[in-house]
């Protein structure tokens, strides 16, 4: 099981770049299956200070964790750390583990097949069987 300081080696974090983060619950435990709790987790992506350090480009809520794409407006961590605040406050206790998976999208890389990607998740862990049957993502190319 990998540590969660072990995922801060070698993350810096450039104003600006594009990032896929990923998230999870505590234990994985499913929290989002609950129609308020998955609200909440895709509200906050929005919610003024989560957007004052990051732009939302994608997300989908799955049941145990989220995946988003972003573009940096400041530091990654504090970006992620308001988000992470923003929806335990929602849900009203703490619910995400500790650390998160983050990938740096390259220049030469297209944001749009990462959106793609990320929001055929519900289709590919079979929670829906058409992306409009999922409620809980979002992309900016819409």
């Amino acid at each position: 099981m990998q540590k969660s300081h072990a995922l801060r080696r070698g993350r810096y974090s450039i104003e600006g770049g594009h990032y896929l983060i990923t998230i999870a619950t505590q234990k994985r435990y499913p929290y989002f299956f609950t129609f308020e709790h998955a609200c909440s987790a895709s509200r906050n992506f929005y919610h003024p200070r989560v957007t004052k350090a990051a732009n939302t480009l994608s997300f989908v809520v799955m049941p145990d964790h989220i995946h988003w794409l972003l573009q940096l407006n400041g530091e990654l961590s504090e970006a992620i750390r308001r988000y992470k605040s923003y929806v335990s406050l929602a849900i009203g206790e703490r619910i995400w583990q500790d650390g998160f998976h983050d990938r740096m999208i390259r220049q030469e890389e297209d944001l749009k097949s990462v959106a793609r990607y990320i929001i055929g998740n519900p289709l590919r862990a079979g929670l829906a069987t058409n992306i409009n049957q999922y409620s809980f993502w979002n992309a900016a190319w819409l």
